[in-house]
């Protein structure tokens, strides 16, 4: 809990957000040009400040949870975000029709759109964002680093030139030296960036990275840099009004990150000194101050394991993983975005924002991290969540029901959790993550408690590189399943089998006997519970004691008296032999059981099913991983491919894809073309 002294105001699931102005009058109602979770957020803030909102949505997104939160809503476009949150006319036109005074562009979309913060300002609109001019300036990489040379702001070697010749980044990067990272020049969240550890590799991780950044941004162009050994990703958020005011509000460690993209972050970062924190506050500043910045942004920094650190670029907007700074801070991002766009100074000066205690965020994505993270789609059956506090945020865009789309980002909460120190405040986000359970679709729950709990996590070494360094721990599979977890599922179906006969009707309720279920006079009820765990066929010996409560269940070589009942919420509570497991989530979906159990999650399927092939799945054939677009095709029929040899490549989730021959062999058919949508699980190649 936190204790000031200034009234708060409960919101964003128990957050308190505490300010030294709560009135707003300039600006009555505000448009959010977003979606997800960062429209929720922004909506939060604005309805504790009086300010109305409106939503827009695409055809995808017409029963979102931002939809519903919104005081007005309007339809904008098909599902394809080109075709909906990207229309900046119509954006425009819908806050002019609404009556709307301000647009927030929340995070992606147009909300680093130089031309859109144009359009705005050209239409009489106000845009809570910087000025166009400090978006044109760092939303280029390259012209950003000259912009931060000038400003005497350290940027690490590289180049960033005009000349996109193959020849002349063949020469910049020999000069540099290997390893080089390849970066898109526009853009950000890891797209179009490829790290290359020998010359050999530069073409083809140059066309990768142009390809991504065509298609991600619409700009080919990219940079080439030197790619650091061991660095840590370490950011500052600034904060700027149009007063010539300007601070920092200390920095977040974003260094875990999978694909190039952030997935555990914290504040402060491990292992700062005050000096250095302080350098690098100063160095964040004097970076926005060189391009006029106004609003929130964020510089980002490689931090090199000597101390020293390199400008990397800057977000003019506000980012993924500002809640961690507002829990540190105790202040709310969004209240002071609100306050900059009326003109307001920001509410605190530099000497008066304090660190208070630890925070971390855990993005929970819609991924398969045994699969090299591929993002997921599907519907959220089944979805609860640690219980928000003030010292626990958990901010979503969705609830249980509702579907992840191929269309947009697969995140699908961000769990951000503070308390007075890293040691406690990381405990903190181990139990929260435990009590995080989803049923639907695959998630990364299971290996962002891997990653919070390995040992140099805890111990705050943390660097870029972190999860392939310490991938065969991280990469685990959970191959085994406990006698306890199996007793468990098995109870739970016999005391399912007595609901069920309650609930028909068979039993009567009210009958003393109707806790004997299975009871037998002067001889005991036995059965065979037969269970599907992964591909092997567990099969659990059942003898009903005489007591008609208890049982005895044959696991292996094991013999176990287990007994319990439901308790709320789809729990469970158990005396498995000698351990009593007070509240173990059960969740069933047609013929499967999903058990939480041992801070993991099993699925068990019942009765078994001799499923048939899928007539994709034949030896020699790949079959797509989740619903995308052909952007390339190496190969045509009849030719002959090495294993693995790239085949063709997929764009999905913003994301290349790459699908590899799985055998040496014969291209039988390639059932797809280049810029074809395909949907999960279709043949893309059959190879003989």
């Amino acid at each position: 809990m936190f204790t000031l002294k200034k009234s708060g105001i409960l919101l964003n699931y128990g957050i308190k957000y505490y300010s030294t102005n709560t009135n707003i009058t300039s600006i009555s109602k505000i448009l959010i040009a977003n979606r997800g979770e960062i429209a929720c957020r922004v909506m939060r803030t604005a309805k504790k400040q009086g300010v109305k909102t409106v939503a827009v949505y695409s055809e995808a997104d017409k029963n979102s949870l931002h939809v519903n939160l919104a005081d007005e809503s309007y339809l904008i476009g098909p599902p394809p975000a080109k075709e909906s949150y990207l229309r900046a006319d119509k954006i425009i036109e819908i806050a002019k029709k609404s009556g709307a005074q301000a647009i927030h562009p929340g995070y992606g979309f147009l909300s680093e759109n130089a031309e859109f913060a144009d359009l705005c300002e050209r239409e009489g609109l106000i845009f809570i964002g910087p000025p166009s001019t400090a978006i044109k300036a760092m939303g280029s990489k390259s012209a950003s680093k000259d912009i931060m040379i000038a400003a005497g702001v350290p940027t690490i070697p590289g180049y960033h030139g005009e000349d996109q010749s193959m020849d002349v980044l063949r020469a910049e990067a020999k000069k540099i030296g290997y390893p080089v990272l390849i970066k898109a020049v526009l853009g950000g969240g890891g797209k179009g960036m490829r790290i290359v550890e020998r010359e050999e590799d530069l073409e083809d991780g140059v066309e990768s990275s142009k390809r991504e950044s065509q298609a991600s941004f619409g700009d080919s162009r990219v940079l080439v840099e030197k790619y650091l050994v061991h660095p840590r990703h370490v950011e500052i958020q600034v904060f700027a009004d149009r007063h010539g005011n300007c601070v920092h509000l200390f920095e977040r460690d974003c260094s875990v990150q999978r694909r190039h993209q952030k997935i555990i972050e914290e504040a402060p970062a491990p292992h700062l000194s005050e000096e250095l924190r302080q350098k690098m506050g100063s160095a964040a500043v004097a970076a926005a101050k060189a391009v006029g910045y106004v609003g929130a942004g964020t510089v980002e920094f490689i931090l090199s394991q000597d101390g020293s650190f390199y400008f990397m670029e800057m977000n003019t907007r506000l980012q993924v993983e500002h809640p961690i700074t507002e829990m540190i801070t105790r202040q709310d991002l969004v209240e002071w975005q609100l306050k900059v766009a009326e003109n307001q100074q920001l509410p605190l000066n530099q000497s008066q924002l304090k660190i208070h205690g630890h925070s971390f965020e855990a993005r929970i994505y819609a991924e398969n991290p045994d699969s090299d993270f591929l993002p997921g789609t599907g519907k959220l059956i089944h979805l609860s969540t640690p219980t928000p506090s003030d010292t626990l945020r958990i901010e979503t865009g969705v609830r249980q029901g509702d579907e992840v789309s191929v269309y947009y980002d697969p995140m699908i909460a961000k769990l951000v959790v503070w308390h007075q120190d890293r040691e406690k405040a990381l405990r903190y986000l181990n139990s929260a993550l435990n009590d995080y359970h989803i049923v639907g679709l695959n998630t990364n729950i299971t290996f962002l408690k891997r990653l919070s709990s390995h040992p140099a996590f805890v111990k705050g070494e943390v660097e870029t590189g972190f999860i392939p360094i310490h991938k065969d721990s991280l990469m685990k599979k959970q191959e085994t399943v406990s006698n306890d977890t199996i007793a468990l599922t098995a109870l739970y179906l016999l005391l399912k089998d007595v609901q069920d006969l309650k609930e028909t009707g068979f039993v009567d309720p009210t009958s003393i006997w109707s806790n004997l279920v299975g009871f037998r006079t002067n001889v005991s009820l036995d059965r065979t519970l037969k269970l599907k765990y992964k591909d092997q066929l567990l099969q659990v010996p059942v003898k009903y004691n005489r007591d008609g409560k208890s049982y005895l269940l044959t696991i292996g070589d094991q013999t176990v008296e287990v007994s319990g009942k439901f308790v709320a919420d789809d729990g469970l509570s158990a005396h498995i032999g000698g351990r009593y497991y007070s509240n173990i989530k059960v969740v069933q979906i047609k013929n499967s059981i999903h058990i939480f159990s041992d801070n993991l999650q099993y699925e068990f399927e019942v009765p078994l099913e001799i499923k048939s092939k899928d007539a994709g799945s034949q030896t020699g054939s790949l079959l797509s991983p989740m619903p995308g677009k052909i952007t390339k095709i190496n190969v045509k029929v009849g030719d002959k491919v090495k294993k693995g040899q790239p085949i063709l490549i997929m764009e999905a989730m913003k994301m290349e894809h790459t699908i590899r021959s799985p055998i040496d062999g014969k291209v039988e058919s390639l059932p797809f073309n280049v810029n074809e949508i395909v949907e999960d699980k279709k043949v893309l190649v059959v190879i003989k």
